[in-house]
C-alpha cells in the first residue's frame, strides 16, 4: 500500500503537471503543497524534444518553479552512458536542441562518413520520415555494428491535435529490422528509476510514481520498487483499467494527490 508511509513522489511530466502547453488544473497547487510538506519530489519524463533548460521555463511560466538537477530526463542518462563508454560520435535522431544538449550538434558521422559509436533515438517528433529511418537502419546494419540506444520507450503521447508516435515505436521498427535489441535510457527501464530514486535519497519502497501512462510510468515504476499512480488526464484511457497492469491508485488529476496523501 503507497500513501502516506511514503517518502518520495517523482511526477510524469506531460500528462500529469501540463497537457501540451496548457496546464492541469490544480497540478502547480499539487507540488507546491508536496514542497510545503518537506516531501522530496523529481520531475521524471522522458520528453526529449527540448533541453532541461526549457522544460525548466515551461515549468516555471505554469507556476511550477524548478531547477535543472529536479528534472530527470533520459538525455541525462544517454550522456552518461555515452561517457562511460567512451563513445564521442554518435548519430543523433534528435531534434536539434536535444543534440546540441548532448554534446554535439552535428549527429555523428552518416554511413557515407565514418564509422559511429552509437545510434540515438530520441522524440524526433514529425521530423521523422523514411529516409531518416533508413539512415538510422543503414547505420546500424554498418560494419561498426554500434549499438542501438533508446531515449525512453514510450509508444504514444497526447498532443493538442490528437494522439502522436513517440520515440517507442520508432525504437521497435529499428530493433526488428536491425535484429538487435536497444538500450534503455528512460522509462520503463529500471535504472531510470533507480537513478531518480537515488536523487530522493529515500529508499524504492518509500516512493510514488505519478504518470498518465499505465504501462512506463505505473508498470515501470512497479516492476522497479515504487508505488504507481496513474492519473485521468492526459492520455489516459478507461481500458488501462482493464489491462495487466494495476494501479496502486488511480486519481482524477494530480491536484487529487494532497487528499489522496493525507487520506493514507
Amino acid at each position: 500500500m503507497v500513501g502516506r508511509s511514503a517518502l518520495g513522489v517523482l511526477l510524469d511530466l506531460d500528462g500529469v503537471v501540463h497537457v501540451d502547453d496548457e496546464p492541469v488544473r490544480g497540478a502547480a497547487e499539487a507540488v507546491a503543497w508536496l514542497r510545503g510538506e518537506g516531501i522530496p519530489l523529481r520531475f521524471l519524463t522522458n520528453t526529449t524534444s527540448r533541453p532541461r533548460s526549457a522544460i525548466v521555463e515551461r515549468l516555471e511560466a505554469m507556476g511550477v518553479p524548478a531547477a535543472p538537477d529536479q528534472v530527470i530526463t533520459p538525455v541525462v542518462a544517454a550522456t552518461a552512458w555515452l561517457r562511460g563508454h567512451g563513445i564521442e560520435r554518435p548519430a543523433l535522431f534528435v531534434p536539434a536542441a536535444t543534440a546540441t544538449e548532448l554534446g554535439s550538434s552535428t549527429g555523428g558521422e552518416d554511413e557515407a562518413g565514418g564509422a559511429v559509436g552509437a545510434v540515438v533515438v530520441g522524440d524526433l517528433g514529425e521530423g521523422w520520415d523514411f529516409a531518416t529511418l533508413n539512415r538510422a537502419f543503414r547505420l546500424l546494419m554498418g560494419p561498426a555494428r554500434p549499438p542501438l540506444l533508446a531515449l525512453g520507450m514510450t509508444r504514444y503521447w497526447r498532443g493538442p491535435d490528437g494522439l502522436r508516435l513517440d520515440a517507442g515505436a520508432f525504437v521497435r521498427a529499428l530493433e526488428f529490422a536491425s535484429d538487435r535489441e536497444a538500450v534503455v535510457l528512460g522509462k520503463p527501464d529500471r535504472a531510470f528509476y533507480d537513478t531518480a530514486v537515488a536523487a530522493l535519497g529515500v529508499a524504492p519502497g518509500r516512493v510514488v510514481m505519478v504518470g498518465d501512462d499505465i504501462r512506463v510510468d505505473v508498470g515501470g515504476a512497479q516492476r522497479a520498487g515504487l508505488g504507481g499512480v496513474l492519473v485521468r488526464t492526459g492520455k489516459f484511457s478507461p481500458s488501462d483499467l482493464e489491462g495487466e497492469v494495476s494501479p496502486d491508485a488511480v486519481l482524477d488529476s494530480l491536484a487529487d494527490l494532497p487528499r489522496w496523501w493525507q487520506s493514507g
